[in-house]
């Protein structure tokens, strides 16, 4: 058998195309929705259409008459389930949402309140659409407002609610020159491409779930917990992801809803999602309303920096958008406090949304930096450099490495940076004011446990088992280049199978920690594999297999000297603005980013356009508007969400620079996320150096830029 690949030749770090690619654009990859089953039953929810009260009754009768209807579930005949229980691995509860058809209570508009199964997706909708329920409605609360009185600071996954050093005022008293500014983001919704879908079935007394997750060992555990099963008994597949983004994380009412269908009916039942029932079931990233102050001496040496944001939660479960977290990293100050609060409000559980936290907080952070640059008179470039601090400012500790300044350089160079006139308005291409921006960034770095099996087949292949998702950012690729540079081999020679509970707990695809994570307990289990492996060995036709378990070396790593881990991005834009119209149009945008080692530097770059084309969705287009008379959204689908088209997407450059870290074994950051910081800042304060107004809301709508007063209007 071959067991060394040539000398030299390495695979990570080299361009690779995707090895499902061909299958996802020929039509032959499946998807969850598309997996097909002998007699399988469809389910089709039943949402409320009032904000806040609770179900009087459930009319099913006329509908259990109708063609193919096979069940009506609600609260009234569901089986029992318990989400009384700490999510494994998490320390938390979940969602108590997940705890589907167990009370009469309405918390919020969107709340599903009956499941119709029948023979046909078709039969199934018409039913759904024909179910009487009656309502005892009661008055909402939806108001989303910074001076709420109940608002309340709250701690996330991410650290505390409050971080506090220095005095405050004192610091803003005596520095030369201060910003204090109110910013505000929108709610925005995921929207994958692929709706969410679960087919439930039971096999020989065993539990099997076909989905679209982030984790299918994750989405395992829920299941057994929920429904009081042993874990061996629940298997959940996923083969292909079609976007996530934060939204398939967890455990989804449509896992439960068809779960609970086949338990009773014992026959496989699948449920989809529509798009609009995605707006109110699958999470959201909370509206922010955010308060910075920044105080600085003279020279541009920050003195003080305070950032407060609000975000809003349901009354079921506390989620917090931890937007303040970006300034924990970012600059030190002698006075730094920041605060996370929360208000509890008749709306669905937000969740995790590319980049939460980070995202709509560097929007905040980042636009306060540059207005403080415009009133000191120093370019906001310099100004970033001269405050990039060496410790992290609330921690204390040690970067492992930060390379933002040179990202900073590097795209200054590359955006030809030298050459802007700093005076804001003074730009034009015919009608249109022209301006550049900038911004920095930075995200966190993060591993999981995570077990992986490595086998050395007869016919000198290698077979890779680990339960990791793919949510289409071409990690089966990345995973197959990492193993055959692990096991110094070809690519071709290495088969790697992911998405199967059954290979064991891995971490989750989110927080930008699943390659890292995958990667690590890859290496480990190859490189005991070759210690087995000697010229001569003879390998049986079952194989030679190796497991490994990274736990121990996670625990470990974070028990040693506490560093600081993010990855960093510097985000340049040109924008042109109409001002008789209002319209921005982006025509620029470079982003240069230090994230560790790049695996694969062709999915890696679409990584980055994709979450900096987020950043501009997010800048000028992305808005859920909430109906205060109804408690509902306006627009709850893809005809009144709004985001960017490709007609409104420039060209968009990405790049990285050297970014070692010796002290980590594994040198991977990730990168799902860092493009998605700091691009929609970038984009306001290069509104502003077109017009001499800045924006401070988003989305930047053409009635903002001119409601703004935008001279030449």
């Amino acid at each position: 058998m071959t067991t060394t690949a040539a000398p030299g030749e390495k695979a990570v770090g080299t361009a690779h195309t995707r090895i499902e690619g061909r299958d996802k654009v020929t039509g032959a990859a499946r998807y969850a929705g598309e997996v097909p089953f002998a007699d399988l039953a469809h389910g089709w929810l039943v949402l409320s259409p009032i904000a806040h009260g609770r179900v009087r009754s459930v009319q099913s009768a006329p509908v259990l008459g109708m063609p193919g209807v096979l069940a009506v579930l609600h609260h009234g005949n569901a089986m029992a389930v318990d989400a009384d229980f700490v999510v494994p691995g998490l320390g938390f509860k979940p969602d108590p949402t997940i705890a589907l058809f167990q009370t009469d209570r309405v918390p919020y508009m969107g709340w599903p309140v009956a499941l119709v199964v029948a023979e046909t997706s078709e039969q199934a909708r018409e039913a759904a659409e024909a179910l009487v329920v009656h309502y005892e409605q009661e008055s909402h609360d939806i108001a989303f407002s910074a001076d709420r009185p109940d608002a309340y600071p709250a701690h996330s996954v991410t650290g505390p609610g409050v971080t506090e050093k220095g005095d405050m005022e004192s610091e803003l008293a005596a520095s030369a020159v201060v910003v204090d500014a109110e910013y505000t983001t929108p709610q925005e919704h995921h929207n994958p491409m692929e709706p969410h879908a679960a087919t439930a079935r039971w096999d020989d007394g065993r539990l099997e779930v076909i989905d679209s997750n982030q984790s299918s060992t994750l989405v395992a555990g829920l299941l057994a917990s929920l429904f009081s099963l042993d874990a061996a008994s629940v298997r959940v597949r996923t083969e292909n992801v079609g976007g996530a983004f934060g939204s398939k994380a967890f455990l989804g009412v449509h896992h439960v809803a068809a779960v609970m269908a086949a338990t009773l009916l014992r026959r496989t039942v699948r449920v989809v999602l529509t798009r609009r029932q995605m707006f109110s079931l699958t999470g959201y990233r909370s509206r922010t309303s955010q308060r910075i102050r920044l105080g600085a001496d003279a020279d541009g040496r920050l003195r003080a920096l305070d950032h407060r944001a609000l975000s809003m939660t349901s009354t079921l479960f506390q989620y917090v958008e931890p937007a303040t977290i970006v300034s924990r990293v970012m600059y030190d100050a002698d006075a730094h406090r920041t605060a996370n609060e929360v208000v509890r409000l008749d709306v669905p559980t937000p969740s995790f949304l590319r980049a939460p936290g980070e995202a709509p907080g560097s929007f905040a952070l980042e636009t306060a930096l540059d207005e403080l640059a415009e009133k000191l008179g120093i370019d906001p470039i310099e100004l970033r450099i001269r405050n990039d601090p060496e410790r992290g400012p609330v921690s204390g500790h040690p970067f492992s490495s930060r390379n933002v300044v040179a990202c900073l350089r590097e795209g200054a160079r590359k955006f030809g940076w030298a050459d802007r006139d700093p005076r804001p308005g003074v730009r034009r291409d015919g009608r249109w004011l022209l301006g550049t921006g900038v911004a920095a960034g930075a995200y966190h770095v993060a591993a999981a446990p995570s077990t992986c099996t490595v086998t050395a087949q007869a016919d000198g292949h290698f077979t890779v088992r680990i339960a990791a998702s793919d949510l289409g950012t071409g990690a089966r690729t990345a995973l197959t280049q990492i193993a055959a540079d692990a096991l110094r081999v070809a690519p071709e020679q290495v088969r790697v199978h992911i998405g199967d509970s059954d290979f064991g707990p891995a971490s989750i695809s989110a927080s930008s920690m699943g390659t890292r994570s995958w990667a690590w307990a890859i290496r480990t289990a190859a490189g005991e594999l070759l210690e087995q492996l000697h010229p001569g060995t003879v390998i049986p036709p079952e194989g030679i297999t190796v497991r490994s378990d990274t736990t121990a070396a996670v625990i470990a790593l974070a028990q040693q000297e506490p560093k600081e881990r993010h990855a960093f991005v510097a985000q340049f834009t040109e924008v042109a603005v109409d001002p008789a119209t209002g319209e921005v149009r982006v025509r620029r945008m470079l982003g240069v980013f230090a994230a560790g080692q790049i695996v694969n530097p062709l999915t890696a770059r679409g990584q980055f356009i994709g979450a900096m084309t987020w950043g501009l969705s997010m800048a000028l287009h992305e808005e859920a508007v909430q109906d205060q008379a109804t408690g509902g959204l306006v627009g709850a689908d893809l005809a009144g969400y709004h985001f960017a088209a490709n007609a409104d997407v420039p060209a968009i450059e990405a790049c990285w620079v050297d970014d070692p870290d010796p002290d980590d074994p594994v040198g991977i950051k990730g990168i799902g996320e860092i493009g998605n910081v700091g691009s929609a800042a970038a984009i306001a304060n290069a509104v502003w150096h077109a017009t001499g107004v800045r924006q401070r809301h988003l989305p930047i709508r053409p009635d903002r830029v001119l409601n703004a007063g935008v001279p030449g209007a």
